[in-house]
């Protein structure tokens, strides 16, 4: 079974959690025996090696000619059971929907009448991944050079990661007629509550429909793809998410070098993560408590929003932003903390509560996250309600019985939701996706 499989971002080079599901799953699907073609906008050289065979192709040459894309892969294909196929940068924008490119090179030239100049050059296409202001152009493009990839590789089904690779997919589908899998991390329901991005929802929504198997990550997000994007409920499949296994190496502790308590919170800073509950519970605990120190840890554009809101409550003393970490960075924020806190508005799983009981931290979580569906030894409030999620924080940093109650069991929880479940739940997908065809 061969795979090719889309996805937008890689560890070490994330903004979130969609990166790192992409990691622990593509390891559990190699130890399945499932091949994988992995292909990402950019690669840097630096991404895990260890348990896969990456090949890179930073610079896929291409040429132009009556919106016909050829490309050459500037390196030999690797014949190991992972190749990790990257395609250039230097984007070039879009005039239209209906135009592919304004110029490239200096070499291609667009009239109004949409007509491409022939010719018999070729050049890079260059996509920065990320997520930043020529996005949608991005994804275009990525959809474009996806029906060469089709083209170029042995495969026999298509997995797309989140709705920045669904176009990506669809284009695959169309030009192979291999069978489609969309997998869903979040919904734009998530991510804007009620006020939807129209182009993105509709992404989404061509994605879904065009696929003939949905993946999603939780319950709670299946409902959401079919009651808000119309999917037919026998083709979307719940396959909850998985935590990686800290190796030796990883094991790390790090000693606290105050005696106050700690908080962390450990995301993006936007809406979908509920940041401002967390602040308004933070400083109804400091009202009670004055040797506790609340961290959040991330990026987003609500942090100088937060920052602000922290100085207005007077809390700034106790309330630091790191800003984004990852790696070591955040073994280490995990092993100093005593409680985690991720107080999602809508959060479709939630793997980082995971990480966070498996380094023997309490974790408190909103109701409204998928991960809620499977864990029973996290403390579960809804995420408006700080008074409960104070509380519960109160609670925790006050009564010694509590957190080790927690300790003795939510590791051992933690360490059984494997990306290997997860990794054989999906092979029976594809599997039945081939047999039919």
């Amino acid at each position: 079974m061969k795979v090719l499989m889309f996805g937008w971002e890689f560890p070490p080079h994330i903004s979130g959690g969609l990166g790192t599901a992409c990691l622990g799953l593509t390891k559990a699907m190699l130890r399945q025996g499932v091949d994988i073609i992995f292909v990402v906008p950019r690669a840097y050289g630096d991404e895990d090696q260890s348990q896969m065979q990456l090949v890179g192709a930073s610079s896929i040459r291409v040429k132009i000619n009556q919106y016909h894309f050829g490309e050459e892969l500037t390196s030999k294909r690797n014949q190991k059971n992972i190749q990790y196929v990257t395609i250039g940068a230097n984007l070039v924008p879009y005039v239209t929907e209906e135009e592919y490119y304004d110029l490239i090179n200096n070499r291609v030239t667009v009239d109004r009448q949409f007509k491409v100049h022939s010719t018999s050059d070729t050049g890079t296409i260059d996509l920065r991944g990320g997520y930043g202001g020529g996005l949608m152009n991005e994804v275009k493009s990525y959809a474009y050079i996806a029906e060469e990839i089709a083209r170029k590789f042995d495969f026999d089904v298509i997995h797309a990661h989140d709705w920045m690779t669904y176009d990506a997919g669809i284009a695959a589908k169309r030009v192979s007629g291999k069978p489609l899998v969309v997998h869903v991390h979040a919904t734009e329901f998530d991510r804007s509550g009620m006020n939807v991005n129209q182009i993105v929802y509709d992404m989404e929504r061509r994605g879904m429909h065009n696929a003939d198997r949905v993946l999603t990550v939780s319950n709670l997000t299946r409902s959401t793809v079919v009651n808000h994007y119309g999917v037919d409920e026998a083709k979307v499949t719940t396959v909850y998410n998985g935590v990686e296994a800290i190796s030796a190496k990883k094991n790390l502790h790090f000693e606290k070098v105050s005696g106050d308590k700690i908080v962390t919170f450990l995301g993006r800073i936007t809406y979908q993560k509920g940041p401002e509950y967390f602040l308004e519970a933070a400083a109804k605990v400091l009202q009670r408590k004055k040797n506790v120190k609340f961290v959040m840890a991330g990026s987003g554009d609500m942090l100088e929003k937060m920052m602000w809101r922290a100085a207005e409550l007077g809390i700034s003393k106790n309330f630091f932003f790191t800003g984004f970490l990852r790696g070591d960075d955040v073994i280490h924020m995990l092993s100093i903390s005593d409680v985690y806190v991720m107080p999602s508005v809508s959060e479709p799983f939630g793997i980082s509560p995971l990480e966070a009981m498996r380094s023997n931290v309490p974790v408190i979580i909103s109701k409204q996250s998928g991960v809620a569906e499977v864990l029973k030894h996290a403390i579960k409030v809804d995420f408006w309600d700080v008074d409960s999620m104070a509380d519960a924080i109160y609670g925790i940093i006050s009564y010694d019985a509590l957190p080790q109650m927690f300790r003795e069991n939510a590791k051992k929880e933690a360490d059984s939701i494997k990306w290997d479940n997860a990794a054989k739940r999906i092979k029976e997908v594809y599997k039945n996706l081939s047999e039919k065809k």
